[in-house]
């Protein structure tokens, strides 16, 4: 497995290889020292993993992992960064996992698994959504479960739920967590999805009804999901006309 070493700094390169070498079963086939160089040499040696330093003089790790992305058979990206705010901005940017300097020999190599874990038919589903035009959206979401990457189908999703830092997906095959901000979620799948709640986002096609509780609290009935979700006094309208024009019963 050849990995690419991305940082501005040489000590930190120096140090990533040796614990790179110290896990054994990789071999760092070269080091980068900005995002520009990092393209240049993913290119000349395709690397299956690159381990990239966000802030860096020049085109950053974000960017160059954007472009890296683009590549016809692009190598897994493990953001390693002495940063913790640009977490969400890696995840979004297709990072398997992020790293916070110093790096723990443990961490790396949970990282270098997580980066190796990708089976044929995730392979396929990320460069099919690679490949979609502008405008046209994703068609998975990326989790990470049990210490893996997963790809949970948009069409296969009930709703997202936000707590705290966290978004939980709700779908066909149970709940996961992911790292993605409940607006932008509705930003990017507004045509898929409605806002009934600040924290709650659900699919369209899985809206049944409305129920009133003593409290006159309202409450949404979801296809093929026992739980109701809270639906709050700013939002009943919306949903109600969803509802009507879909000719569904059972708005209270």
């Amino acid at each position: 497995m050849k990995v690419l070493i991305v940082d501005d700094e040489a000590p930190a390169r120096e140090r990533l290889a040796q614990l790179v070498e110290d896990i054994g079963g990789y071999q760092v086939v070269a080091g980068a020292r900005n995002g520009d160089e990092a393209v240049r040499l993913a290119q000349q040696h395709g690397p299956q993993v690159v381990l990239m330093d966000i802030r860096m003089p020049g085109k950053d790790g974000l960017d160059a992992a954007r472009e890296l992305a683009l590549q016809r058979q692009p190598p897994a990206i493990i953001f390693v960064t002495a940063y913790g705010e640009h977490a969400l901005d890696a995840f979004q940017a297709s990072g398997v996992d992020y790293l916070l300097k110093p790096v723990r020999r443990e961490r790396l190599q949970q990282a270098l698994t997580r980066a190796c874990s990708l089976n044929r038919a995730q392979l396929e589903a990320l460069e099919e959504q690679r490949e979609q035009p502008p405008g046209d959206g994703r068609q998975h979401i990326l989790c990470r479960r049990r210490g893996a990457l997963e790809l949970i189908p948009v069409a296969e999703i009930h709703y997202f739920q936000a707590e705290h830092k966290y978004v939980t997906v709700c779908h066909t095959e149970g709940e996961d967590l992911i790292e993605e901000s409940l607006r932008q979620l509705e930003d990017e799948f507004a045509d898929r999805f409605v806002r009934i709640h600040r924290n709650a986002l659900v699919a369209r096609d899985r809206l049944l009804g409305l129920e009133k509780d003593l409290d006159g609290r309202r409450y949404l009935l979801l296809r093929g999901v026992s739980q109701r979700l809270e639906v709050s006094r700013r939002h009943v309208a919306d949903v109600r006309r969803l509802l009507r024009d879909r000719g569904d019963a059972g708005t209270g």
